[in-house]
């Protein structure tokens, strides 16, 4: 006796099932009933090798949601009889319809062989499939039949018995539904666990996804659980939160992320599909997803979003603005005018949240655009387009969008890592995403630039330092992805699901999650990093001036300007003399091959690792400027004049260049380092970012300022 084998046979209907069935089995076939039905039960049985092999014969389907009799009993079978292999056949001219039904099989984990029958008519129409591409992105073993012919069956058969035996190294892949129906999912999956004889005979996530369905047949088993109440109860809850975000029933948006992970599939593994589901999604997809115009279209897209978001956030920021000024000269007023606690919370507290606060119309309006793109279907699209060009970097698609959110903020940007799946592929997007030039940066180029450079070439140079941020990422990229973080591309299937109307709710509720985050950051991060750096500005608190500066105010009376001089005088000598005077001038020889080794300018690097826009601002009290951080035109002036011990320039073009270089590479600000350990859930990652970034900044600055110096622009 050979070891015995039962093999079901499924599929949809004209697939070729039954002539699969009748190869396998020849004369040796007997019909019955299913137990309590009246549908017809083939089974036929044959040898193979060592093995008996048993073959049921279930009833052609399109699904297995249980809508039919047929539905329903081979579901049935699979999960009560649990056959050793099911082998789903397949009309492969039809790939996107027939896929469904094997979609809900790799959901149901259970062990399976994709049968690809008819390829000599999807050859004729023109259809080319890479097999092993599509098997890596399905997670199962395909094997090409045409059962007319008798070809592919002994391959069939020998995939079936290699998965009976363990010797198939895929181990399937996971349907992404997103973020709201996974998290859905996850509590539904906490409730049915409590019964320990529910999940025994139901795999938990296919049962929570049924439950979301509202599949009428499982809530029905269920009704003898000790936690039927429960479960329901959650289920409610679930498909109510669930359609307050879609405005849909979670029935129909699951099989729109069913039908998008198909035909993300098929679009990275068939070179051509006239399987046509979502007519008017696939009419406008003719245009945005052309290859030659999606890009344009993409740009000129992400241009308005940015191009809206600022314009739309200005009076917001504006009002903002001038909340925190209020608030400043209130509590200037209410608090003992010179005193410790008046400086941390007018200087150290309300100016460095303040400083934060500010952006947040602008991050909150991202969020909202993106939100909108995201749930209309539309972010799946761009991530499509830039598929390729991410690939020869060795990343994919997903990568690029934290990379174009990093132009606007980078703590974002990190956050929108979470939609790759891929440790490797996410942990290299993290890593590059501090060298895309955020707007923080901004002030600090139009400062030099403006300074040192003519008005013809601003443009050039700032478009540059945006260029270089760009190429050294896609060289770090290379690097980690051959070097860290080894090994092939993770398989990855780009979802393109049909476009939807976003709701209003769901706009907000996404747009709230993500801005959340940077609020909790303004209120824990970056207030500690302002009162750290206040300290560092301030202390010691008693310094020896060089001049009595409270008898010349007192003097000056009404001289508004003079008073104003004084008052910069004073703050500048006591920044010299503070704390983070001492280690800008313990770091200033490290930046002397870079041609700016002025203690000032190291200072104000260490200022920035708050936030970039505080370079601008220690600048300008460091070299005396008046209002520095809110008119840039004086602290120009006074760049311009600075000189060195040896009478020559400080500053010049090749020096400014160079600055501005390390600022855009340096290590991220406090923020981001923050999200990169919350993302990465480690304090390796965000030690690892801080170090290697800053050292690519001064090996990029070294060779700009001494290669400019051999090339005789010093």
């Amino acid at each position: 006796m050979g070891k015995k084998v039962t093999i079901a046979l499924a599929g949809n209907p004209n697939a070729g099932k039954s002539s699969i069935f009748n190869n396998l089995t020849r004369s040796r076939q007997h019909v019955g009933n299913y137990p309590g039905v009246t549908v017809e039960k083939m089974e036929g049985s044959l040898k193979y090798g060592q093995y008996d092999i048993n073959v049921v014969d279930l009833p052609g389907t399109y699904s297995l949601t249980a809508h039919s009799l047929d539905e329903l009993v081979a579901r049935n079978f699979v999960i009560e009889e649990k056959p050793d292999v099911v082998i789903d056949i397949i009309d492969a001219s039809n790939l996107e319809r027939n896929l469904y039904l094997a979609t809900q099989f790799i959901e149901l984990g259970v062990p399976l062989v994709l049968a690809f029958n008819m390829t000599d008519i999807a050859d004729e129409g023109g259809f080319i499939i890479d097999k092993n591409r599509l098997s890596e992105l399905l997670g199962t073993p395909i094997v090409f039949t045409v059962a007319t012919k008798k070809k592919g069956m002994d391959e069939l058969l020998d995939q079936a018995i290699a998965l009976f035996e363990g010797k198939t190294k895929l181990q399937g892949t996971v349907v992404r539904y997103g973020k709201e129906i996974q998290e859905e999912i996850l509590k539904l999956e906490s409730v049915a666990i409590k019964d320990p004889s529910i999940v025994q005979k139901y795999p938990s996530r296919w049962l929570a996804t049924k439950l979301l369905e509202g599949d009428s047949e499982v809530i029905k088993q269920l009704e003898h659980s000790p936690h039927y109440e429960e479960i329901i109860s959650q289920a409610k809850k679930s498909t109510q939160h669930l359609e307050a975000i879609f405005g849909d029933k979670p029935e129909a948006i699951i099989a729109e992320r069913r039908y998008g992970f198909i035909s993300g599939a098929c679009s990275e593994a068939v070179q051509r599909t006239y399987e046509i589901r979502h007519s008017a999604s696939d009419e406008i997809d003719k245009v945005l997803v052309n290859r030659i115009l999606g890009l344009p279209i993409f740009l000129g897209l992400v241009w308005a979003m940015f191009k809206l978001t600022f314009t739309l956030s200005q009076p917001l920021m504006s009002g903002i603005e001038l909340l925190i000024q209020r608030l400043s000269l209130i509590f200037s007023a209410l608090l003992p005018q010179g005193s410790v606690i008046q400086s941390l919370v007018v200087n150290g507290i309300i100016a460095g949240v303040g400083s934060v606060l500010v952006f947040a119309p602008v991050i909150f309006l991202l969020f909202l655009a993106l939100a909108a793109l995201e749930d209309s279907g539309y972010m799946a699209r761009a991530a499509f387009i830039m598929d390729r060009l991410m690939h020869k970097i060795g990343l994919h698609g997903r990568s690029f969008i934290p990379m174009l959110l990093g132009f606007a903020c980078n703590l974002p940007a990190i956050m929108a890592t979470r939609t790759i799946d891929d440790r490797r592929d996410r942990l290299v997007t993290i890593l590059i995403n501090p060298f895309m030039s955020c707007g923080a940066r901004l002030p600090v180029y139009a400062l030099f630039i403006g300074a040192f450079f003519p008005a013809r070439m601003a443009g050039t140079a700032l478009f540059s330092l945006y260029l270089l941020g760009i190429t050294v990422a896609i060289i770090m990229a290379k690097v980690f992805r051959k070097y860290l973080f080894k090994g092939e591309a993770a398989p990855f299937v780009m979802e393109l699901p049909p476009y939807r109307m976003p709701t209003f709710k769901g706009l907000l509720i996404h747009m709230w999650e993500r801005g959340a985050v940077y609020l909790k950051k303004a209120g824990t991060v970056i207030f500690a990093g302002s009162i750290l750096i206040w300290a560092l500005s301030n202390l010691p608190w008693n310094v020896e001036y060089s001049k009595d500066y409270d008898f010349m105010l007192k003097k000056a009376q009404q001289n508004q300007e003079l008073i104003m001089q004084l008052e910069n005088e004073k703050a500048s000598e006591k920044l010299e003399k503070s704390y983070v005077a001492s280690v800008g001038r313990v770091l200033a020889p490290a930046f002397k091959p870079l041609g700016f080794g002025d203690w000032r300018i190291a200072t104000a690097l260490v200022g920035g690792f708050v936030a970039k826009e505080i370079v601008v601002a220690m600048l300008g009290t460091l070299y005396s400027s008046s209002e520095a951080e809110q008119k840039s035109a004086s602290l120009r002036l006074a760049l311009q004049k600075q000189s060195r011990p040896d009478g020559k320039k400080m500053f010049t073009p090749l020096v400014a260049y160079s600055f501005m270089a390390f600022v855009l590479l340096y290590i991220p600000c406090m923020a981001t380092i923050a999200v990169i350990k919350h993302e990465t859930n480690s304090w390796v990652w965000p030690a690892f970012a801080a170090f290697y970034t800053t050292a690519v900044a001064w090996i990029v600055s070294f060779i700009i300022y001494q290669g400019g110096k051999l090339l005789g622009l010093g």
